[in-house]
């Protein structure tokens, strides 16, 4: 299944990306792309004021099983940099799964979020998830804007009022 998930995708604006699953061999440029992240995005990411992304957090991230967990890495079209990561993890049973993005600072506002959000939610309705949720700080406006204008239902995070739970029920639409 992991290889029927590379695309290339245009956005609204007309911006091309590569998207395909992490492999192993991605540490060093997951490494190299999490210095590219701004501080507050980085916040928003790991919901914690870290400042660096540590090598065992980033091996980690690059070790996604392919079942339970798939981190989603995204290229210029053009320049091949890296671009994004976005991070889907499930529950044992597949049911619930939690959705992060981070996005390269020098390429927010063309759109990337968005697709790379449907293209996390695509891969998770067919693995048969039903509930795709985030955990956002409450600072994080523009990412709670986006995901409602996606369908997503926000909501108090419970027992922390400095949090928001972000969440849309998958599966077949009705027309």
């Amino acid at each position: 299944m992991v290889n029927d998930w590379n695309q290339l995708i245009t956005t609204r604006t007309g911006f091309r990306f590569n998207v395909r699953p992490v492999s192993t061999a991605d540490v060093v440029g997951l490494a190299d792309f999490f210095t590219h992240v701004s501080r507050d995005d980085l916040r928003f990411r790991f919901l914690s004021g870290l400042k660096v992304v540590g090598h065992d957090r980033i091996v980690a991230l690059a070790a996604a099983d392919h079942q339970a967990t798939e981190n989603f890495l995204a290229f210029d079209a053009d320049s091949g940099a890296m671009i994004a990561s976005g991070m889907l993890a499930c529950d044992p049973a597949l049911e619930r799964g939690e959705v992060a993005i981070a996005i390269h600072e020098d390429y927010k506002r063309r759109g990337i979020a968005w697709e790379l959000l449907a293209h996390i939610a695509r891969y998770a309705e067919a693995k048969g998830v039903k509930v795709l949720e985030s955990v956002e700080s409450c600072e994080n406006h523009a990412a709670i804007e986006l995901e409602r204008e996606m369908g997503f239902t926000a909501v108090s995070y419970p027992g922390d009022a400095s949090l928001m739970l972000v969440s849309r029920k998958l599966g077949p639409t009705i027309a």
